[in-house]
């Protein structure tokens, strides 16, 4: 075999290898929610980090419809999916009361898609219970990382699939 048939082969080679050992998008299938007590303005600010391939995936999958998350043609459909995502994957209860979540807009931060919500009328916070099912229905593998901030007083906790209850007191 000469040099140039060595070449050829070795390339076809590893050409096939490449092709047949499928790429994982990233190993890890995690969010995160942070609950934060803004008590100058009486509220809670609530940010979701969630992977925008994972997001993309269950919303197109949830809502049959192509998504594209970064596209700003697509800015107003893309609220309105993602808000009608959150909204019912997402519930907080304060001081034991159910809490309304307004959303406020979502923005892409390189590879993953910062939610943001808040929750007004809030004078002061005892107990903030979460309900977090984000991805549940797409990976059951999903981690679920929430904090909720009061102050300086910060309590985290990590859910793992099918665990969903999150809760802190201050």
């Amino acid at each position: 075999m000469n040099l140039l048939n060595i070449k050829f082969v070795t390339i076809i080679i590893l050409l096939l290898l490449n092709i047949s050992i499928p790429v994982a998008k990233h190993p890890l299938h995690v969010s995160t929610t942070e609950v934060n007590f803004n008590a100058k303005d009486k509220t809670l600010e609530v940010t979701c980090k969630i992977f925008t391939d994972d997001f993309e995936d269950i919303l197109s999958k949830n809502y049959k419809q192509k998504t594209d998350l970064s596209k700003p043609a697509l800015k107003s459909t893309m609220d309105n999916l993602v808000k009608k995502y959150l909204l019912s994957h997402l519930k907080i209860t304060v001081d034991q009361k159910n809490a309304t979540l307004n959303y406020i807009g979502f923005e892409i931060d390189h590879e993953v898609t910062n939610i943001y919500m808040e929750i007004e009328n809030i004078k002061t916070v005892k107990k903030v219970d979460v309900d977090n099912r984000i991805l549940y229905d797409l990976f059951d593998d999903q981690i679920s990382i929430n904090h909720v901030i009061k102050g300086a007083d910060r309590k985290s906790g990590k859910l793992l699939y099918p665990d969903t209850k999150f809760s802190a007191s201050f």
